[in-house]
């Protein structure tokens, strides 16, 4: 297991450890150039080893829940390994989050800090068809941009679809909770879910919804309106016609005032699932020993969507054998005046 650290000319300064890919910390400025870790996470490798909230983890092969553990692809049925029974969920018990990957420094004509990332998973493993090479690039930019380029290649069609799981908190990863944030989302549709958080397969207006962000809202005020106080998957843009050729669109916008740190979040991904730390319950302490409790943090997992309740169709995840996909997220820091 590496450890390896990115810094850039603005100052933002990102660490991650060959193990999952994990962003261990990501350190942003604030008022006066003030340097805040603004990620949840451990200090030691043995914590994460033995949690598995996904702090800072590269999530897939498939991100999100896949309803009843199976997929059906090319007229055959792959069960898969049900780690949040009956469900799958961010690919399974040994998904991405849990390889230790290859490690390599990126020379940019920019001369940006990057890292790439590189991991193999076999066929069959957690119950998905086909081998898919994958690599992922982290890049800290000099404009405060934290970069994510994934790629991907399969021998078989197979579901594919990475997400990056940081829990952001703005005023610092030891503070509370992320309650007096104020969120925006650039979505005016959302896929409801079933009980058990699995996607019923449709997307419904947020009009009139208590998920509906688009305006910028005091999460403190609005989480106890969504659903099981979780936070919803959000249909950002339309289907891509070539998913190699999508550009970046903005996804959402998280502002906390007293530091005056924002962060502003775009990705070339169809959705994004917005997930509020709902499940944490105080039993993880984290860098500076504080018990992350509900609410310590907040995700932006850019990602595609299996079509259909139950995962009958995964159309417009699929990755082909032979092709190249391309997904990019970026999560862009700046601060109030």
């Amino acid at each position: 297991m590496e450890a390896w650290s990115l810094l850039g000319a603005r100052g933002l300064e990102l660490e991650a450890i060959t193990y999952g890919g994990v962003v261990t910390r990501l350190l942003a400025p604030g008022r006066a150039g003030k340097l805040t870790d603004v990620v949840l996470g451990f200090n030691a490798l043995e914590d994460y080893l033995s949690g598995n909230a996904y702090f800072g983890a590269i999530i897939g092969r498939v991100a999100g829940r896949i309803a009843d553990a199976k997929v059906l692809l090319d007229g055959m049925t792959y069960n898969l390994f049900r780690n949040d029974p009956p469900n799958h969920l961010h690919g399974g018990w040994q998904g991405f989050d849990k390889k230790v990957w290859k490690a390599s420094p990126v020379k940019r004509p920019d001369g940006a800090p990057s890292l790439r990332l590189s991991a193999c998973s076999p066929d069959g493993e957690e119950g998905y068809p086909g081998t898919v090479q994958v690599d992922v690039t982290y890049t800290v930019t000099s404009e405060n941009v934290f970069h994510i380029e994934t790629n991907a290649i399969a021998d078989r069609a197979t579901p594919f679809s990475l997400t990056h799981h940081s829990y952001f908190n703005l005023a610092g990863e030891a503070a509370e909770t992320v309650e007096e944030h104020e969120l925006q989302v650039y979505a005016d549709k959302f896929v409801p879910v079933s009980a058990d958080l699995t996607p019923m397969g449709r997307a419904e207006t947020v009009t009139g919804e208590s998920n509906d962000f688009r305006i910028s809202r005091r999460l403190g005020s609005a989480i106890p309106g969504l659903f099981q106080r979780h936070g919803d998957l959000y249909r950002l843009q339309p289907p891509a016609t070539n998913a190699n050729r999508r550009a970046l669109v903005s996804a959402a916008r998280l502002v906390h005032r007293e530091s005056g740190r924002v962060l502003e979040v775009s990705t070339t991904e169809e959705y994004m699932q917005l997930y509020t730390g709902s499940a944490l319950d105080g039993s993880m302490i984290g860098k500076l020993g504080t018990r992350y409790c509900k609410h310590a943090g907040i995700c932006f997992e850019c990602q595609g969507y299996p079509d259909g309740a139950n995962a009958p169709q995964m159309g417009n995840i699929i990755l082909n054998a032979g092709e190249k996909l391309s997904q990019t997220t970026a999560y862009a820091f700046s601060t109030m005046g």
